[in-house]
Order: structure tokens, then C-alpha cells, then sequence
């Protein structure tokens, strides 16, 4: 299953960063559970891509790497994607560089659950000017 839940993983990312979020149900069961960075909670693809157009102007991954993790069956996978978003906020202001890390369930061949976590949050306080900017790498 290692191949296969990394390849479900990668295509179920590039069809969702079009944004297609209806195709992206393809690769996702009835039950999943998403989880945002804030503990934003989430059961379909499209409600993934509306929040992103109301955080981003538009944003889309660079993949640095895709880990199945050790122990995985022929009925379920953990995997996770890393690596770095890039886009425009809201008023047109270009970033990259915006680390992510995200964990999948796959089980049967259909992701049951998405977690998220990235730095998107640090730099809106960054740009906000709610934090100093050594903290920070913009």
C-alpha cells in the first residue's frame, strides 16, 4: 500500500490546489475529518478551498517530501506530506517559503483524515505587526 496511499495522497493534493474540490472528493471517504491549523474543523474538500480563498488571493504546494509511515497495511496508511506553500494573501502580496506539514489517513484506498498545520498564522501576525520580525522569518 505504500505506493498507493502516497500516490492517492499526491494527486488528492494537486486536484484540491487547482482548486477542484468536487474531482478531490474522488480520493476522499463519506466519514473524513479534517483538522486546520487552529483546530478548524472540516468534512469535504470544498469547504477546504473556502477557506483558503478567504486566507489566500491564491495558494499552491511545493512537495519537498511524501512519508508513508512505518507499519502500514494493506488496509491503512499514515502518510505525510511536507514542504512549502506559495501564493498571494489577500492584497496581492506574493509569499513562498510557508512551511506546511500534513498528515493523512488513508484506509481502504480513501483518505479518512486530513491534518494541517502551517505557518500562515505567524506571518499574518508578522504583516500585522503583532510580533517582532526576528521572531518571524516573512
Amino acid at each position: 500500500m505504500t505506493t498507493f496511499a502516497k500516490d492517492i495522497v499526491e494527486e488528492f493534493l494537486r486536484i484540491i490546489m487547482i482548486p477542484d474540490p468536487v474531482a478531490a472528493r474522488a480520493f476522499v471517504s463519506p466519514q473524513m475529518r479534517i483538522r486546520f491549523t487552529g483546530a478548524r474543523e472540516m468534512r469535504d474538500p470544498t469547504e477546504c478551498s473556502a477557506f483558503n480563498a478567504g486566507r489566500y488571493k491564491w495558494v499552491k504546494k511545493r512537495f519537498e517530501q511524501t512519508d508513508v509511515v512505518a507499519g502500514e497495511t494493506a488496509h491503512e496508511a499514515i502518510v505525510y506530506n511536507i514542504g512549502t506553500l506559495y501564493g498571494e494573501w489577500p492584497d496581492g502580496t506574493p509569499f513562498e517559503g510557508n512551511r506546511y506539514v500534513d498528515r493523512y489517513v488513508v484506509v481502504e484506498g480513501k483518505i479518512v483524515q486530513m491534518d494541517v498545520w502551517n505557518d500562515s498564522a505567524e506571518r499574518m501576525l508578522l504583516r500585522a505587526g503583532l510580533c517582532e520580525p526576528w521572531q518571524i522569518q516573512p
